[in-house]
Order: structure tokens, then sequence, then C-alpha cells
């Protein structure tokens, strides 16, 4: 790869490096750590009992054999693990703005990222499109972190399409300890779309039972209804199908609107039936104050 290019990559990497962490250490920092708990908690040591101690933490064997009343001090086991499931299939280089969908989706997996190395916790990447195209391990650490956006952002997957079953069967191979996983996709589906959801349903349901599975569909407003422009010939960017569509008729303009929202529709309900979380995303929109209304919704909930 020639110099410039390389300089190209370390400038956009290093772009966002500075926009997710700042967001991450002043913004999301809280919201993180109240959100995502730590596994469990872990014995610390037994001290002297002092009066205002729960007498639950009562260690009897050792209150016996001293002769004087101790307790069990525990601190929480912190450390969790983020794994980012991000879909690279060709969709995902669309935007009709400022920003492409995979853009949007490596910004945000960059602030989530930053969110979760101030806590400690490890961040591991798993790319695919009509296959898996690369798994990186959760490991912790900036050099890790900036390693992780760059493949987000500059990675070239062999395949087009999206299959994201397949992806969910490797993750739930290579992974065996239970992980905050979010699932980062357009989720364009093909054509058959009530087969792919069919196939889809059941591994999503495996997937939320071992891991705490988090869905964020990241969408251009562009894709949910055509411009009136007149005829024009629209391109798969996944399977290469094309058609041609009048744009300025009525019919066709109600009648892929309606495709478009039913099939968004009965997707979030999936997902949402399964006790899955789904975050909506819009390239037209910043996703910060999205997220962060998703982490407030999702905290309440946790305590309720």
């Amino acid at each position: 790869m020639e110099s410039t290019a390389v300089k190209e990559i370390l400038k956009k990497v290093r772009m966002i490096e500075v926009r997710t962490r700042r967001m991450a250490e002043n913004t999301l920092a809280g919201s993180y750590h109240s959100v995502f708990k730590g596994r469990g908690m872990n014995f610390d040591e037994v001290r002297e009992y002092v009066p205002g101690d729960d007498i639950r933490a009562i260690d009897w064997k050792v209150t016996a054999r001293t002769g004087s009343p101790h307790v069990k001090k525990f601190t929480e086991e912190r450390e969790l693990t983020i794994m980012l499931l991000i879909d690279l299939s060709a969709s995902g280089s669309f935007g009709s703005g400022s920003l492409s969908k995979r853009e949007v989706m490596a910004e945000l997996a960059a602030a989530l990222a930053f969110s979760a190395v101030r806590n400690s916790d490890k961040v591991g990447l798993l790319l695919f499109s009509d296959f898996t195209e690369l798994f990186i391990p959760p490991n912790k650490g900036r050099s890790h972190i900036l390693r992780v956006i760059r493949e987000i952002l500059f990675f070239q997957p062999q395949g087009k399409g999206t299959d994201i079953s397949s992806a969910l069967d490797f993750f739930s191979r290579v992974t065996k300890r239970k992980c905050v996983t979010f699932l980062i996709s357009d989720f364009c589906l093909p054509d058959d779309f009530d087969d792919t959801l069919q196939v889809l349903r059941p591994k999503l349901q495996i997937t939320s039972r071992r891991h705490d599975l988090i869905a964020v569909s990241v969408i251009d407003p562009r894709e949910l209804e055509l411009p009136h422009i007149g005829w024009i010939t629209l391109e798969d960017s996944e399977s290469g199908e094309q058609i041609h569509l009048n744009t300025a008729d009525e019919w066709t303009q109600r009648a892929y609107t309606n495709l478009t929202k039913d099939q968004r529709e009965r997707f979030a309900r999936t997902v949402r039936s399964l006790g899955i979380d789904l975050l909506e995303l819009s390239t037209d929109k910043p996703y910060l104050a999205a997220l962060m209304g998703f982490f407030r919704s999702r905290s309440q909930r946790m305590a309720r």
C-alpha cells in the first residue's frame, strides 16, 4: 500500500479516535458503567464485624474460630467482554449524506470500544458479509482499539451479501464466555425476506440466551422512500440484480414505501419478541443522542 494511502487511513482513524474518545470520556462513561454491570461479586476478604454491617454477610466459621464476629467482604467483578459483530455487506457502503452506513457503524463501534476500555473491559470484533470475514479476539488497550476501528473502516470484504445466521453460528463456536454483544447491521435481508427471518429467529434466540445481545440497525433515509425523478434503474448492491422503476408513479412510490416499512417493522417485532434490545439509527441523525436515550431507557428498565 502506498504511503499516501497509509497516511489517509491513519488520519481517518485518528479523527474518529479523537471524536469518539472524548465522547466516551465526557458523555458516555457514566451511562455505560450503569447499564453494563459486571458478571457478579468476587470474595475479597474477611474482616471484623462493625455495627451497621449486614448480618447476612457474617462468616460463621471464622466467627467461631476467632470468638468475635467477622463478615465477608465482596467486590464487584467489573470486567466485561464487549463483542462487536459488524455487517460489511455491500449495502453498508451506501450513504445519501455526509456519512455512509458503514462509517456510522464504525463511529458507533469506536464510541462503545473506548467506553469499554475506559472501564477496563475487553473488546473483540467479528466482521461478516455472507460469511465470517475477520475475527479479532477480545483484548484491551488503545492500540487494540485503534486496530478494531481501522479494520471496521478499511477492511476489504470478499463477500457482498449478508448472512447473519452464519455469523452468529461462528460467534457461538469461538466465544464460550458470556459477552455484551452488539450486532450492528443495516439488516437489509435478501429478497426471500420471510424465509430468511424464519431461519434467523432461532439463531437470535440462542445467542440472546447465552449473551447480552443488542441489535443495532443503521439505515439511510433515502432507502425508505423513492426519489421523484422519473424512470430509474435500481441495482441491489449485494446481489447485483437490477430493476427499472418509474419513481414518478404514485402506486410505485406507495408500494415501495409500504414494503420497506412493513419489513422493518416485522424485523423489529421479531427482535423485541425475543427480549432483545433494538437500537435504531439513521445516517442523517446524530447517533450520540439515540445511544444516550437507549442507555437511559435500558437503565430504567433494569432498575425496576
